[in-house]
């Protein structure tokens, strides 16, 4: 499974009411304790090596611990979900789903940082960055050598995630915003569980 899609997965944001004002590494621990659930959309583009892939837009949701999804609508239709459990990726054009645990899917990814039940510290090194483009900026650096990327840096607007800009292991830079953010709404079970359609194969990854 994809890395940055999992995170990006994840990438998530909180309610313009909330209150607190610090610099980023505070707002994003403020955020991982105070939201946990919230909507929205998103839109997502990766470059690198001398290309750029079509951007990606659609909707996300998430409950923490381990409970996402991340619903590609736009050029093309992805659906990755976690029921907090598993963690299933859909490619209708491929008829296939692919399917791992939480624990090996999300581990030391971008996800984790929003949907873990962990410590942050014991996973990434923490450090604010200097301010760019009105946002306030940290960067989260895995602690694992095979973590499959290098960082994810999160902008921060008024307190709340605005843009995540990860650095893959293979020198591609994915960058996602995000939009229509609800903080901490009631989600129905149903919205993070995921049966595969009738025909498509299932590829269980250990």
């Amino acid at each position: 499974m994809r890395i940055k899609n999992l995170v990006l997965a994840a990438v998530l944001a909180a309610s313009p009411l909330v209150a607190w004002s610090a610099d980023a590494p505070a707002q994003l621990r403020q955020f991982i304790d105070k939201v946990a659930s919230a909507t929205g959309d998103f839109t997502q583009q990766t470059t690198g090596q001398g290309r750029s892939k079509p951007q990606q837009d659609g909707q996300f949701a998430f409950q923490r611990p381990g409970k996402f999804r991340w619903d590609v609508k736009q050029p093309y239709e992805q659906l990755v979900v976690s029921d907090g459990a598993t963690v299933y990726q859909y490619d209708p054009d491929l008829a296939q789903v692919t399917q791992r645990t939480v624990d090996k899917s999300i581990g030391a990814s971008p996800a984790a940082i929003l949907f873990g039940s962990g410590s942050l510290d014991e996973s990434f090194n923490i450090s604010a960055l200097p301010d760019n483009d009105g946002l306030q900026w940290l960067r989260a650096k895995p602690r694992s050598s095979d973590a499959g990327f290098a960082y994810v840096d999160i902008g921060f607007r008024n307190n709340l995630p605005a843009r995540l800009q990860l650095l893959d292991s293979f020198g591609q830079t994915t960058r996602i915003d995000l939009s229509n953010i609800k903080a901490n709404p009631s989600l129905p079970a149903s919205e993070f569980k995921f049966v595969p359609p009738k025909g498509v194969d299932v590829v269980k990854m250990q």
